[in-house]
């Protein structure tokens, strides 16, 4: 089919090559839009190709701001969605705000004494799971079994944040849910539109990019009514979402803004299409 709308995506990774044929097949060109490790002139007539839409808001902000004006482009998520799914913190008081179930969770901001932080933990059980409030991926997250490993990661993380140059001086403090199975959920246009479980090589993380597996699962009408109701919740119409299953307990993990998309087999039918509507509606 003869492309009337070009889509710019902010990265090469899996899901540039993943949807590029089926747009294509829909009508939608997929370009590359670089915004990092090169020089640009800031000037319109610098802009050497040209996209009616783009499908996520650059991860590199500042130079994302600057290319997203010079390009003129609309995105199905824009800046503030992506900052919004990438403050923990939010999500989670966004989601109890709307009365969803997330883990019992404390935002620390540093600089925070010893008493404060014994103080939020007095009522949690040990272990307890610590995690940066603005990282992906898993990165930074951390279990403590006790007061004295707990206070240790502070004083790390209070190190860290002394640095001048540390936008987010902020970490969350949260129940551990033993045996939890994950799973990520996507939502597109507000429906859900499909899941996997990821299944850990070993560990208690359940992070792909650091080895676990996702398999395709048919998830209970409970737990994709929660998925919706947390992009809502952040609205996002294009959003990753990861549950948490817990001794029968469902609770919204996290969310992702820019969701790594999977093989089609794993998603419900007509998934390109909703996208391709979706897409074409914010263009």
């Amino acid at each position: 089919m003869p492309s009337d709308l070009r889509l710019a995506l902010a990265t090469r990774a899996e899901t540039f090559d993943r949807v590029q044929q089926p747009l294509a097949d829909r009508g939608i060109e997929v370009g590359y839009l670089p915004t990092a490790g090169r020089t640009r002139r800031l000037d319109p007539a610098s802009v050497a190709e040209t996209f009616t839409v783009g499908l996520v808001f650059p991860s590199r902000t500042m130079e994302g701001g600057a290319v997203s004006a010079l390009h003129g482009l609309p995105w199905v998520n824009g800046r503030e969605v992506v900052l919004r799914s990438r403050n923990k913190a939010e999500t989670y008081a966004r989601c109890v705000q709307a009365g969803l179930p997330v883990p019992d969770t404390r935002l620390v901001s540093n600089p925070a004494d010893d008493e404060a932080l014994t103080a939020a933990v007095k009522t949690l059980d040990w272990p307890v799971v610590v995690k940066p409030n603005s990282t992906t991926r898993g990165i930074g997250v951390t279990k403590c079994h006790d007061l004295d490993s707990f206070l240790g990661v502070a004083d790390y993380l209070s190190l860290i944040h002394e640095f001048p140059a540390t936008g987010d001086r902020s970490f969350l403090v949260q129940e551990y849910l033993p045996e939890a199975r994950d799973y990520r959920v996507m939502v597109v246009d507000g429906a859900y539109a499909g899941a996997v479980e990821r299944k850990s090589a070993g560990g208690w993380k359940h992070n792909v990019h650091r080895g676990a597996e996702a398999v395709g699962v048919d998830l209970p009408a409970e737990a994709r009514q929660l998925a919706e109701a947390a992009a809502t919740a952040l609205s996002a119409e294009w959003l990753g979402v990861d549950l948490l299953r817990s001794d029968g307990r469902w609770v919204v993990n996290e969310t992702n803004a820019r969701p790594t998309v999977d093989n089609v087999e794993k998603y419900e039918a007509g998934f390109y299409d909703r996208m391709a509507a979706l897409v074409r509606r914010t263009g």
